[in-house]
């Protein structure tokens, strides 16, 4: 019975003081504190008004269920602002691009001009394209860990550029970066170089004599191709392929071969299907296995050769190591594999876009014949040279300080780049989540492209005249040159990725411009003809570039 009273006793007590603690809650319900409890300001619940009764008596066991039934609450209903996310508009569909893709450039720009990042649904995922240089530099430079080819781009390029320094990230390009940033940076490759654009600028300035002689019409991106292709040969293979002249039969097939398997390979990008005719060898995916079979067999032959004569005791290779297989081979790098892949690699970049570029360059200048006198005037004070100098002793006269002079023509080639960049757009898979500068949301897996080309067009970059040809918005008061921004302007990509042959390019065109225009005058063939772009991984001109010469000063 004792036992009985006093558990009555207890439970009373019990009961009282839960009555006076409910009843002293109740008291001060409407008194808010102006400051939550640290815990609930880290879970983002300052809004909160909390009991001030509350915090005066430090319940801790009620502080500990209030917390955790609103953070399970908070987790559940995802109700907090600082974890929801912003995603960019959505313009359009990857099929869209399928639709327009004879015009994809200018397609993609219009879908700029209404925003200037946004979405492109595919299958499973989103496809982002920008035009900010902001994000730009955030994912070629401030973030370059988590943007790079990814498993998407390699399975696509793989077949024309295998695991060149254009596909593939991680230690592979580190490896191939450095040793390839080495090489540009000699003093022997620039001499040597130097020393074959001469020759190859001296050598397409008599074939544009003989066809001027016959009155004919000439195909001057067909030559810039054939002869870059020829400077590449030599410069990284120590080949004379003369495709100028057409004597390298092989040479010619390798250089329709590339071509082709370059737009195919870029077809990949719009055409979902491509996989499937992979396997079942088909279509397109026939075509650029075919392509590629001619490829490989000539590279393949070439680099057989090279180190045949490497190997060779009597060869006399001091007087054949300039080039820049000769070097690697040098560096016991003997994959046939692997020096394939690098050598398709310097191909692409030193051929392609340095043609292409040529041929919008020459494009333009006809389109704007006062610019061509200019320029052609600045090559004659440059180079010293009388007006009845002949095409022989052009080349010798354009030393390394000649060409430092020509600031008004290297502002015409860089205005080129700007509305016709070799490389239009260029894309980056994101490896992990992120969140842009713009505080928009990417996820990993999402494909990154940013574009050169809507870029080069875009009135809050360039001005109102953004679309005009204009080189002298690249000159100081003093007619200096003067570089924007390598995000703002990113014809020659940025960051760590920035193109290591960007000097060794420009070289290159200024010594064939600055032949070429010191000789002849150019007009277009037809001046009513439209021009029109082929959607290839670079920029080329549709059917080529029809031009007529005539010399600029009469003997």
């Amino acid at each position: 019975m004792a036992s009985s009273r006093s558990a009555s006793k207890s439970k009373r007590r019990s009961r009282k003081r839960n009555n006076t603690f409910f009843a002293k809650r109740n008291r001060c319900h409407n008194k808010a504190i102006t400051k939550p409890p640290q815990q609930f300001e880290k879970l983002g619940l300052s809004s909160i008004k909390w009991d001030k009764g509350l915090k005066e008596r430090g319940n801790s066991s009620l502080l500990s269920s209030a917390r955790l039934s609103i953070y399970a609450v908070k987790k559940i209903l995802g109700s907090s602002k600082k974890e929801k996310k912003k995603y960019y508009p959505i313009a359009a569909t990857v099929f869209h691009q399928l639709l327009n893709f004879r015009r994809l450039h200018d397609y993609m720009t219009e879908l700029t001009q209404k925003n200037i990042t946004f979405r492109l649904l595919y299958i499973d995922n989103s496809e982002i394209y920008t035009a900010d240089p902001a994000i730009v530099e955030y994912i070629l430079k401030t973030n370059f860990a988590n943007y790079g080819k990814g498993c998407y781009h390699h399975s696509i390029l793989k077949d024309l550029l295998g695991d060149g320094i254009f596909t593939v990230d991680g230690e592979r390009w580190k490896h191939q970066r450095k040793m390839s940033s080495y090489e540009f940076s000699t003093r022997n490759l620039r001499d040597f170089s130097s020393g074959v654009f001469k020759t190859n600028a001296a050598k397409l300035a008599r074939i544009v004599s003989e066809a001027m002689a016959s009155n004919q019409i000439i195909e001057i991106q067909d030559l810039f191709m054939k002869s870059t292709l020829d400077s590449v040969f030599k410069v990284v293979l120590g080949v004379d392929l003369d495709s100028m002249r057409g004597t390298n039969e092989e040479g010619t097939q390798f250089s329709k071969a590339f071509d082709e398997a370059s737009e195919m390979t870029c077809y990949r990008y719009v055409d979902m299907s491509w996989p499937i005719k992979q396997f079942f060898n088909i279509g397109s995916e026939a075509k650029l296995k075919n392509c590629m079979k001619i490829v490989d067999e000539f590279v393949y032959k070439v680099i057989r050769n090279k180190i045949q004569q490497v190997n060779k005791p009597n060869d006399d290779l001091q007087a054949n190591k300039g080039d820049i297989l000769s070097r690697f081979l040098e560096m016991n790098e003997t994959d046939p594999k692997y020096l394939k892949d690098i050598i398709l690699s310097f191909i692409i970049a030193g051929k392609d876009t340095t043609a292409s570029t040529l041929s919008w360059f020459f494009y333009m200048i006809c389109k704007h014949p006062l610019i061509q006198e200019k320029i052609a005037k600045e090559v004659r004070e440059a180079t010293k040279l009388q007006k009845n100098s002949s095409i022989d002793e052009m080349p010798n006269s354009i030393t390394e300080e000649a060409l430092d002079k020509m600031q008004f023509l290297h502002a015409a080639i860089t205005e080129t780049l700007r509305l016709y960049p070799a490389v239009p757009l260029d894309g980056k898979m994101c490896f992990s989540d992120d969140t842009f500068p713009d505080g928009f949301s990417v996820k990993k897996g999402n494909l990154i492209s940013y574009q050169p080309w809507a870029m080069g067009r875009m009135k809050s970059l360039w001005g109102e005249d953004a679309e005009e040809f204009r080189p002298q918005r690249w000159l100081n008061e003093h007619g200096d040159f003067q570089p924007e921004s390598s995000f703002k302007f990113t014809a020659f990509q940025a960051g760590p990725r920035i193109c290591l042959g960007k000097e060794f390019a420009y070289r290159q065109m200024k010594v064939f411009a600055a032949v070429l225009l010191g000789v002849f005058s150019f007009k277009l063939s037809d001046e009513k003809k439209a021009v029109n772009y082929r959607t290839m991984l670079t920029l080329q001109i549709d059917g080529g570039l029809h031009i007529r010469a005539a010399h600029r000063f009469r003997h």
